[in-house]
């Protein structure tokens, strides 16, 4: 089978409507879009927000607590259990990007302690829970913190 030899589907191409024709076209004088009004002119689009004039529900419902969501810093998560399955001795950022447990993106990420460890690892990552640390350091590896927090900054200068 080939392109050039398919067969056409009867009705797989609609002919275009010409609006604008005159009464015998089926669609003359308003064209299809009815009488007056904002949907019968060109350009016309409706927020999909607006409700037909009633008070919309965003502008009803309270605003409350607080969002910090320009400022909070997100970090993507490794548990120990996914380290335990590592071959290398050294774990760091592309280590994880080639084991497919990380993206390589900007994203700071962070090891938890869920699992056990029984190698000795030197993990270098953005951050650890306390679970992780003790883990890692109780297996005979290191656990070497990358990031700075806005904490230790002020208190290095």
């Amino acid at each position: 089978m080939r392109l050039h030899t398919l067969e056409k589907i009867k009705g797989e191409k609609r002919p275009r409507k010409r609006v604008g024709r005159g009464h015998g076209s089926g669609n003359g004088k308003t064209c299809g879009t009815g009488h007056n009004g904002s949907k019968s002119r060109s350009g016309y689009s409706i927020s999909p927000m607006f409700e037909g004039g009633q008070m919309p529900l965003a502008r009803k419902l309270p605003r409350r607590g607080f969002s910090n969501f320009e400022f909070r810093v997100s970090y993507d998560v490794v548990n120990l259990s996914d380290l335990e399955k590592l071959s290398e001795a050294e774990v760091d950022r592309m280590t994880l990007v080639r084991a497919g447990l990380l993206r390589n993106n900007s994203r700071r990420f962070k090891i938890l302690g869920n699992g056990e460890i029984t190698k000795a690892l030197t993990v270098s990552a953005d951050k650890f829970s306390a679970s992780a640390k003790a883990k890692i350091e109780a297996a005979g590896g290191k656990a070497i913190e990358t990031a700075k927090t806005p904490a230790t900054d002020t208190a290095e200068s």
